[in-house]
């Protein structure tokens, strides 16, 4: 079991979904993943998401891996045009938010990582055969961002 929790870029559409998109290396670019649209050269890649909250330009999502590709919750985020808070490898040009708090800007701006977390982490143990489940809370630089955008929705 897998759980995350990323903040994207943009207002997704729905408040839940699928994303069945196969991924595999970019040829142009060894260190980077892609989704194959035609689904030749790439492995399959299921994420499932859900909206937790959304901010406006920004959107809190839950993501539930069903297969485990490399960056796959990058790069499947990043397919629907919805890029990683803070992800310099798989982001794409923005235009300047208008109209920003100064104070979110500056985190956002301050951010020295990608605003994904691993929420919930679980496995069948391999000896005892228990099920073994782990959660964390978000680290505090990522709290900060969250709890700004919360009291600038108030």
């Amino acid at each position: 079991q897998r759980e995350y929790y990323a903040l994207v870029w943009g207002d997704i559409k729905n408040d839940s979904g699928e994303i069945n998109a196969p991924i595999g290396r970019n040829p142009k670019n060894r260190l980077q993943m892609i989704v194959y649209k035609d689904r030749e050269g790439g492995k399959e890649a299921i994420t499932n998401y859900k909206v937790i909250k959304r901010f406006g330009y920004v959107t809190l999502v839950s993501c539930k891996l069903k297969t485990g590709r490399t960056h796959q919750i990058r790069v499947h985020m990043s397919y629907k045009g919805n890029n990683i808070l803070g992800d310099s490898k798989y982001k794409k040009k923005y235009k300047k938010i208008k109209n920003i708090n100064p104070k979110l800007e500056n985190l956002i701006l301050k951010l020295n990582r990608q605003f994904l977390h691993a929420k919930t982490l679980g496995f069948v143990h391999p000896v005892n055969g228990k099920n073994l489940e782990f959660s964390s809370i978000l680290p505090q630089e990522l709290e900060k961002i969250l709890k700004t955008l919360r009291n600038i929705a108030k």
